[in-house]
């Protein structure tokens, strides 16, 4: 999974997770606002992935730059 599809993934995960804490504490479920918690926690990490790939990315990019201009 790349980059982009992580961050995408991770944004969804945290907008549902948060509809679900909101709906759980609307209807009185703490099983339903302990489930929105755990999907949103989720997001966040999937988008810290992406950001790491990014970011992984952009350094071996910058390096493969670096040394095609040395060549």
């Amino acid at each position: 999974m790349g980059a982009t599809s992580d961050k995408i993934k991770g944004a969804a995960n945290e907008a549902i997770g948060k509809a679900k804490q909101g709906v759980g504490e609307a209807v009185g479920s703490e099983k339903l606002q302990g489930e929105g918690l755990v999907q949103e926690g989720k997001g966040h990490a999937q988008q810290a992935v992406g950001d790491a790939k990014q970011a992984a990315k952009d350094a071996v990019d910058k390096a493969a730059n670096f040394a095609h201009k040395k060549l």
